[in-house]
């Protein structure tokens, strides 16, 4: 069940943030993830939408949006690692789809897993640039609703009307 979290929540989904972190970015030291943990707890988490993946009472992964100017940003998205592959990455991403018209994201180009992930759910990759906290290489990524798709529906519905006629 996808819910938003809550203030009791916030310590479970930072042990997953933290875990998470630290097996999927191999490349980068485990200090640096440890020393970012009360920046993102006290100062991200408060000012973003999180939603939660929560079944039997187990928090299996976790999505996190602030909004920036034109494009909403997904600054998390993690999966306790015995949940990956069922899909939970991909629903909070569509939840998210469904509630902004445009995501952007940064995704370390060495978290190869992470950016087939998000290739395969639409989204591209609109530059390359080195993070500036860590360092690291990244791609800045993108998504937003394709209006020629809308456009294609609406004639569709339309022509669809006539025929029924």
């Amino acid at each position: 069940m996808i819910k938003a979290l809550e203030s009791y929540e916030i310590e479970e989904v930072m042990d997953l943030w933290l875990k998470t972190n630290i097996s999927a970015h191999s490349f980068i030291p485990e200090k640096y993830w440890v020393g970012k943990y009360n920046v993102v707890k006290k100062e991200y988490l408060p000012i973003s939408r999180t939603l939660v993946y929560k079944e039997d009472n187990v928090i299996k992964g976790f999505i996190s949006v602030g909004k920036d100017t034109n494009y909403s940003f997904i600054g998390a998205l993690f999966v306790l690692e015995d949940y990956q592959g069922e899909g939970i990455g991909k629903k909070l991403l569509n939840s998210c789809k469904y509630l902004y018209s445009n995501l952007e994201l940064s995704v370390y180009v060495e978290n190869i897993k992470a950016v087939n992930f998000y290739k395969h759910c639409g989204f591209s990759v609109k530059s390359k640039q080195p993070n500036e906290n860590s360092g690291v290489m990244e791609y800045s990524m993108q998504w937003g609703k394709d209006n020629n798709q809308i456009k294609k529906f609406i004639r569709g519905a339309i022509f669809g009307r006539f025929l029924k006629k």
